[in-house]
């Protein structure tokens, strides 16, 4: 089973932070599951314009093999200005969505404020509803006061979400694959 992790952002390391903790402690438990970060401030993805994806440049063809090719997600995004930001719907706009579906997904972001976290709530999960993939009930928000200077998690709570979603992730994925 491959999990991708996505860092849905150009701008900023502690989205990637959050993604790439949740993924090493999927492996710490799980040392069977094959994790991969897709960071999107590694590539230079085009805009979907609807074109065959054949046509894309060579950082979106992998992009979308890298994503078309996982069981399933871990998504992680910042908060702008009360929503998550273009590239990540970008990923979503350009990668067909049957890629997604009955696959597991589940979220972590980040934010300047403790309200933020409702963007998983109402935008992302509904996002994830259409795709038609199944949704982790747990996900991690955290904030820069979580963050110390050197961008490392210090907030045990944070920490500890992200440990109950590394173990929702694989539980619910090993389920779903166990029925097929």
């Amino acid at each position: 089973m491959k999990l991708l992790g996505i860092s849905g952002t150009i701008l900023g390391a502690k989205t990637a932070i959050l993604v790439d903790a949740v993924l090493k402690k999927v492996k710490e438990k799980y040392p069977e599951i094959e994790i991969d970060l897709l960071d999107l401030r590694d590539y230079q993805m085009e805009f979907c314009d609807g074109r065959n994806p054949d046509l894309y440049n060579e950082d979106t063809k992998k992009m979308i093999k890298a994503v078309s090719e996982a069981d399933f997600y871990l998504i992680g995004f910042p908060i702008f200005n009360g929503s998550f930001p273009a590239p990540l719907k970008n990923v979503f706009d350009i990668v067909h969505p049957a890629a997604f579906r009955h696959k597991v997904m589940g979220f972590v972001a980040n934010g300047g404020t403790y309200q933020h976290y409702l963007v998983v709530e109402n935008q992302m999960k509904p996002i994830a509803g259409y795709l038609r993939s199944f949704v982790a009930p747990s996900y991690v928000y955290a904030n820069g006061e979580h963050f110390n200077a050197e961008n490392e998690i210090i907030d045990e709570d944070v920490l500890s979400r992200i440990d109950a979603l590394a173990e929702e992730l694989v539980v619910m994925q090993k389920g779903l694959s166990n029925k097929s």
